[in-house]
């Protein structure tokens, strides 16, 4: 499970923030991933509490969105979700360029 190695790196990213910015508390930290990433949000979840043990973030919420994945068809240029199909739903071709879903973003910082 990599997700430990990478919530540890979003908690050192956000405190750097806060340090910079002069926040001394955070309500919320929401973080958006999309559904062709190889995170698995329920892992980001299970994992957050102890990575943000003992640190500025420890008394935090953590909200994730989950983002679509998208794809466009090189034939006829339709976008479709990949994830539920497999081919173009209007030509049938397999031939596409993904255009988003693998992405895992911090969107947003609330603080206090």
């Amino acid at each position: 499970m990599h997700e430990l190695g990478v919530v540890i790196e979003v908690v050192k990213i956000i405190e750097n923030f806060a340090q910079k910015n002069a926040l001394t508390k955070i309500d919320t930290v929401v973080i958006q991933i999309g559904e062709l990433s190889s995170i698995i949000p329920r892992y980001i979840e299970a994992c957050y509490p102890a990575a943000v043990d003992g640190t500025l973030l420890q008394e935090t919420n953590l909200k994730i969105e989950r983002l679509p994945g998208n794809a466009i068809c090189k034939k006829c240029n339709k976008v479709f979700n990949p994830v539920a199909n497999n081919r173009c739903p209007a030509c049938g071709s397999k031939e596409r360029e993904l255009l988003c879903g693998k992405e895992f973003i911090i969107k947003e910082i609330i603080a206090c």
